[in-house]
């Protein structure tokens, strides 16, 4: 079977811990092309996968030979260059948060959907073992009625993972759009969606700049959120915590009570109302100090869907319900209401 040509646009941390290993360590596919406008980094990544080197995405894209493509830019540009990469007809993986805006969103599915090309977006906590392995729990139904939750992401800021220090897009509103709620809460609102199989229809949220002062982005995001069926809990995103990363879930069931990537060794604790505690040693979660998982999955997942033409776990559709909450979550700090979603 021939190869599928993929071309990465945007070669900050993402894609050097990421997006451009994972695809060399997959068998069906061969790197052809890297971007990135700061032409020294395009061309130190290009010698290293042996690919062409362009400071321009718009030309990237005219090569025909492309299949594929990792959107790896500031927030600000994934939607349009998602966008042209689909009207180009390349099959796209877009990083997180998908969009700064719910239009922005809709261009990129119906964009996807002109095409017949597939969108994914790179939410790889849906394949962390723990998290899978903790929704198939809550699925046969041994952790009973779901009644609360809490989550948490956060670590000491992009200024220790960003290609660009202190001085990253990720600080920049211009640029990201939002900090810490988008670059982490965003995931955890996915996990949600994915962990409880149910849409998140209100929040409240105060959404704060309090460690980063030189940041015109949130740092510090807390939310209280209310499911479908009226499970609430809370969802904690911030680049404050300056010692571990914190990258923990715990549901409260009927029958027992998850804890997922919550202990340095056990990445799934079940502690049954009776008593009794199963511990699973799954391999921990991707942190951005390496350690946990090698591989996030998100690459193969992506390969795979479009060697045998089948929906990514993770759609446009997908991705826009997860930034739906993110973005409500803002619209409730600014009129400090809670929002319906």
């Amino acid at each position: 079977m021939e190869k599928i040509k993929v071309g990465i646009i945007g070669c900050g941390s993402i894609a050097k811990h990421r997006h451009l290993p994972e695809y060399a360590m997959n068998n069906h596919v061969e790197i052809i092309a890297v971007c990135d406008i700061v032409q020294e980094r395009a061309t130190e990544f290009a010698k290293l996968y042996d690919a062409k080197a362009y400071s321009h995405y718009e030309e990237l894209l005219g090569n025909p030979e492309i299949d594929a493509v990792s959107v790896c830019t500031p927030n600000y540009l994934h939607a349009p260059v998602s966008i042209a990469a689909l009207n180009a007809g390349k099959h796209v993986l877009c990083e997180k948060p998908m969009a700064t805006s719910q239009d922005e969103a809709k261009s990129m599915i119906v964009a996807a959907k002109n095409s017949g090309k597939k969108l994914m977006i790179a939410h790889n906590q849906r394949f962390v073992p723990s998290h899978q392995k903790a929704r198939k729990l809550i699925e046969n139904g041994e952790v009973g009625k779901i009644y609360s939750f809490r989550t948490a992401f956060g670590h000491g800021g992009p200024e220790g993972w960003s290609a660009d220090g202190k001085e990253s897009w990720f600080f920049k509103k211009s640029e990201a759009f939002i900090g810490a709620m988008g670059d982490l809460g965003v995931h955890k609102t996915d996990l949600l969606r994915f962990l409880l199989g149910e849409e998140i229809v209100e929040i409240g949220a105060f959404v704060e700049t309090s460690a980063k002062e030189k940041a015109d982005v949130d740092d510090t995001a807390v939310c209280v959120l209310k499911t479908e069926s009226g499970i609430i809990g809370t969802l904690a995103a911030s680049w404050s915590y300056v010692s571990k990363e914190d990258n923990s879930t715990i549901i409260y069931g009927e029958k027992a009570i998850l804890r997922l990537e919550d202990d340095p060794v056990n990445s799934l604790i079940v502690q049954y109302k009776n008593g009794e505690v199963a511990k699973f040693e799954l391999g921990g979660i991707q942190t951005n100090n390496s350690g946990g998982q090698k591989n996030s999955q998100v690459i193969s997942h992506f390969v795979n869907s479009i060697i045998h033409d089948t929906e990514p776990l993770v759609t446009g559709e997908e991705g826009m319900k997860s930034l739906q909450v993110v973005l409500a979550a803002l619209e409730s700090n600014e009129t400090k209401r809670i929002v319906k979603n």
